[in-house]
């Protein structure tokens, strides 16, 4: 049987029906006055609130509103442009896009229904963004959920209550019209959703002008717009090569014959391609992320064999509701999984569509990388749900088909752990290759390469910690003899932070420790460029001869001991690495003492990193941290080793 709507029958209702039952005519003037003000007591008149006085009546708000949005819809079909703009121009300012909304008349009187749901979208994001920059001037820790955010206090201060129930009968609460949500899902297709339900939502944030720029002439509070999201990981995605016309055109008809998209959602689908190739990145990523959405919940419901679960599938969940493995991972793979998580769920990842749903990016700028990324995805789930590919086909996607094959997370914590132990690595290279001073400039004790006793005996030790870590924790690992201080350390190292993890689903145990390792990891780095800037300055005031005897005797301890830090840093990386291959397998009573562990030599790295800054230079106390957490390190081994016996 086709699929028709994706819509609940509650909500279809809502959404295609309530608003169109009562057939009154009503006067514009009635809603708009001649001078454009938005008469908010005849919108405000038609809310109804719940029998019991708890709530809105959702259902006969939308019936008694449908014919003044019927009116507003005629009104601005029927206004030109240009009366449009002179009219409502400066109340749009406030959204901090006037532009997007001077726009949506244009839109309206095309007729086209994809058009006008992808408007909806942009101005539901936007919308949001700019309710919540209102809610900053009086209050703090702006709501994540649009709902909350409508239905607060601080709103209702502002704007009035009553219009703000207006507003969350239209984007509010699921028990609503819902717009923002539906669409954002992928839930309604381009017909079902109403036109005037779009000229209402326009009103609605003009008048919404008008109220603040009142407010504004009687309170003198200046509206700060909050600064945009920025791709900052952009680069750092890159996944597929770039679509060029061929795969645009072979993507159109996949499209027509893919199982991935349902009937009625084709014409988003055609609408995101077109705006890829007419450049306008943001609409494509718009359109495409809603749709993924949509063939992800019909992959879900498919491959778990549960076609009720449609409106309601947790498409990247481990485990189903009666607790069975959800089989979306296994269908798709995990490459197409971990690119999903990294460009949607992780925290450090671009997270596009909670950045571009909340209103947070800045259309125009964004980036045309991401949207490749999003599209090229798409395509290549196109292209696996169609029955009759082609050779022909296969040739053309095929690097498309690769670059997902072979993709690894780069936004999973573990993935971000890696990097950031060849960060760190890459910084320890830097040590040895800085100038010290010549030998001829310095007497027999200040040489660099001297080391006090102290020094020799702690480098000594952290030679044999490096050895039981070796024949206790590293039998997994290539076993070729080397040690902390030669180059086949960092080519050991960067095979193992290059090394994929399957960190699907990883418990939250695991994540606790990875957590703490990148603390560490990043205390450790920051030590190292501490030190490397302490070492370059310090050259450069030798050479100079600007030095004062304390800072000459200082610099000197530094570059007795630079040797021991390195080692000891170099000790704790190689640490990490071999416990993230191992850490999963921890029995609960050796987890506890691990993170104890762990927290040890978090509270070293710190403390390390504080010594070390150039404000500090205290490099005997950090010799002395070093002697105690090699020996608390070296305790942990033998005391592991003692219990595998």
């Amino acid at each position: 049987m086709m699929r028709t709507t994706c819509l609940s029958p509650a909500v279809h209702k809502m959404v295609c029906q309530l608003g169109f039952e009562i057939k009154d005519n009503i006067e514009i003037i009635n809603i708009v006055d001649k001078d454009h003000q938005v008469c908010w007591d005849a919108i405000c008149s038609k809310v109804y609130h719940a029998c019991s006085g708890t709530g809105l009546d959702y259902a006969e708000s939308v019936r008694q509103l449908g014919p003044l949005c019927e009116a507003v819809y005629l009104y601005f079909l029927s206004l030109p442009n240009e009366k449009f703009e002179e009219a409502f121009r400066e109340y749009f300012h406030w959204t901090n896009n006037k532009e997007l909304f001077l726009s949506v008349p244009t839109v309206l009187k095309s007729m086209d229904g994809t058009k006008i749901s992808l408007l909806l979208m942009k101005m539901t994001s936007c919308l949001e963004r700019a309710l919540g920059d209102v809610y900053l001037t009086v209050g703090k820790d702006c709501p994540f959920l649009l709902r909350d955010l409508v239905a607060s206090e601080e709103l209702a201060t502002i704007f009035g209550k009553s219009v703000m129930d207006v507003l969350r009968i239209f984007i509010g609460s699921p028990e609503s019209l819902n717009l923002r949500n539906i669409l954002w899902h992928g839930f309604a297709s381009p017909h079902e959703i109403p036109p005037k339900y779009c000229s209402m939502l326009l009103l609605f944030t003009g008048g919404l002008g008008q109220i603040l720029q009142a407010n504004h002439c009687n309170s003198g509070t200046l509206l700060v717009h909050r600064p945009y999201f920025l791709f900052n990981s952009a680069e750092e995605l890159q996944v597929f090569p770039d679509l060029d016309e061929e795969v645009l055109s072979l993507s159109e008809k996949l499209v027509e014959e893919s199982k991935f998209v349902l009937a009625n959602m084709i014409p988003y689908w055609k609408e995101a391609i077109t705006a890829f190739k007419q450049l306008r990145y943001a609409d494509c990523a718009i359109l495409i992320l809603p749709q993924l959405e949509s063939g992800l919940r019909l992959i879900f419901t498919t491959v778990n064999n549960c076609p009720d679960r449609m409106l309601t599938a947790e498409i990247l969940a481990k485990h189903l509701n009666n607790s069975s493995d959800n089989k979306v991972p296994n269908a798709l793979g995990e490459p197409a999984m971990e690119f999903l998580l990294d460009v949607l769920n992780h925290q450090e990842g671009p997270r596009v569509r909670d950045h571009l749903s909340h209103g947070e990016i800045k259309l125009c700028d964004f980036p045309r990388g991401i949207a490749n990324d999003l599209l090229g995805f798409s395509i290549v789930l196109l292209y696996k749900y169609c029955n009759h590919n082609t050779g022909k086909e296969a040739t053309i996607l095929c690097p498309l088909i690769d670059a997902l094959g072979s993709y690894r997370s780069r936004f999973h914590p573990v993935a971000l752990l890696q990097k950031q132990v060849f960060q760190c690595m890459t910084s320890l290279q830097k040590w040895f290759l800085l100038p010290s001073p010549c030998v001829g400039h310095t007497s027999t004790t200040d040489r660099p390469d001297d080391m006090t006793d102290p020094g020799i005996s702690l480098c000594a030790e952290i030679t044999h910690v490096f050895s039981l870590l070796r024949h206790h924790r590293m039998s997994g690992f290539n076993n070729e003899e080397w040690d902390l201080q030669t180059d086949k350390w960092f080519t050991f190292m960067e095979e193992h932070c290059s090394k994929h993890f399957s960190n699907l689903y990883c418990n939250r145990s695991v994540m606790e420790v990875v957590s703490i390792m990148r603390r560490v990891t990043a205390k450790c780095h920051l030590a190292s460029n501490n030190i490397i800037s302490t070492l370059k300055l310090r050259h450069e005031q030798w050479e100079n001869k600007t030095l004062r005897s304390r800072q000459r005797q200082n610099y000197i301890r530094l570059l007795s001991c630079t040797k021991t830090l390195s080692l000891v840093i170099r000790l704790i990386l190689t640490l990490i690495i071999v416990d993230l291959h191992n850490i999963s397998s921890k029995m609960p009573s050796e987890y506890q003492k691990y993170l104890k562990h762990l927290k040890f030599i978090l509270q070293y790295a710190e403390n390390v990193s504080t010594c070390t800054n150039q404000d500090k230079n205290q490099w005997d106390e950090a010799m002395q941290l070093t002697s105690k957490i090699i020996m608390k390190i070296r305790m942990f081994f033998e005391a592991s080793n003692l219990n595998e016996r």
